[in-house]
C-alpha cells in the first residue's frame, strides 16, 4: 500500500514495541459502510476526507509490521472511550473473545 490508511490498534504497546507488530482494525470513509451492520462510525475524518464520516472495520482485523511499514500515530491518538467499547463489542460478536468453549476436543 503506497498511501496512508488509518488503522485502530487493539494490542498494547509493550507488545508492539517488542515484536515490531500491531494487531487491530483498518478505518476507511467509504460511505457504503453505512449500512454495514460490521463497520462502527466512529467520528469526522480530518485531512484531505474532511468531514466525512470515518469508519473502523470490526469485520477485517489485522496484523502488520509497523517499523517496516513506517506506521505513526494518528493526529487524533485515540477514539472516544464508548465508541472503542463499541467497536469491542461488534468485535466480540464476530470472534468471540468473551465465550467459553463448550463443545469436546475428543
Amino acid at each position: 500500500m503506497r498511501d496512508v490508511h488509518p488503522f485502530l490498534v487493539l494490542s498494547p504497546q509493550a507488545f508492539n514495541a517488542r515484536t515490531s507488530r500491531v494487531i487491530g482494525l483498518p478505518m476507511t470513509t467509504a460511505a457504503y459502510n453505512a449500512d454495514n451492520p460490521f463497520a462502527v462510525p466512529v467520528g469526522v475524518a480530518s485531512g484531505r476526507k474532511a468531514g466525512q464520516t470515518s469508519y473502523v472495520l470490526c469485520h477485517q482485523p489485522k496484523s502488520f509490521d509497523w517499523r517496516l511499514r513506517s506506521g505513526a500515530p494518528h493526529p487524533l491518538k485515540r477514539i472516544p472511550d464508548a465508541r472503542f467499547a463499541e467497536v469491542l463489542d461488534v468485535l466480540n460478536q464476530i470472534v468471540q473473545l468473551g465465550s467459553v468453549r463448550t463443545d469436546s476436543a475428543d
